[in-house]
């Protein structure tokens, strides 16, 4: 059995802590996820921000754009971190689901979001 994957959700602005706020109230999960804003910092300080949140144990950063300084951040402030992995385009879908499967390992999880979160995303 896997260690419980800590999600920490990186965005711009307010976007991450209203995710992580919406995701706590329809999962009833509190402390699963940690939101991490760019807001008042440069993209040093940001990494430290990721890497501070992500700690020492295995983690999935969902990060709100496939590009810009929060993606970017996030992807070199885990560098040298293997248990630590980055997906972008976060939805509350994907962090819902994150949340009752955090034991399935970071590669399921990984997976998990994908698919979720793909599936989330609907049109007429």
């Amino acid at each position: 059995m896997s260690a419980e994957l800590r999600g920490v959700v990186v965005g711009h602005g307010e976007l991450a802590a209203a995710l992580v706020a919406a995701a706590e109230e329809i999962s009833g999960v509190r402390g699963a996820l940690e939101a991490v804003s760019n807001r008042g910092c440069d993209r040093g300080v940001l990494e430290q921000r990721v890497r501070e949140a992500v700690g020492g144990g295995p983690a999935l950063v969902f990060v709100d754009l496939p590009s810009g300084s929060c993606f970017f951040a996030a992807m070199r402030g885990l560098n040298g971190l293997p248990d630590a992995q980055v997906i972008a385009g976060v939805n509350l879908s994907m962090l819902v689901d994150f949340v009752f499967h955090r034991e399935a390992g970071l590669e399921a999880a990984v997976q998990r979001a994908r698919d979720i979160g793909g599936k989330a995303i609907t049109g007429r």
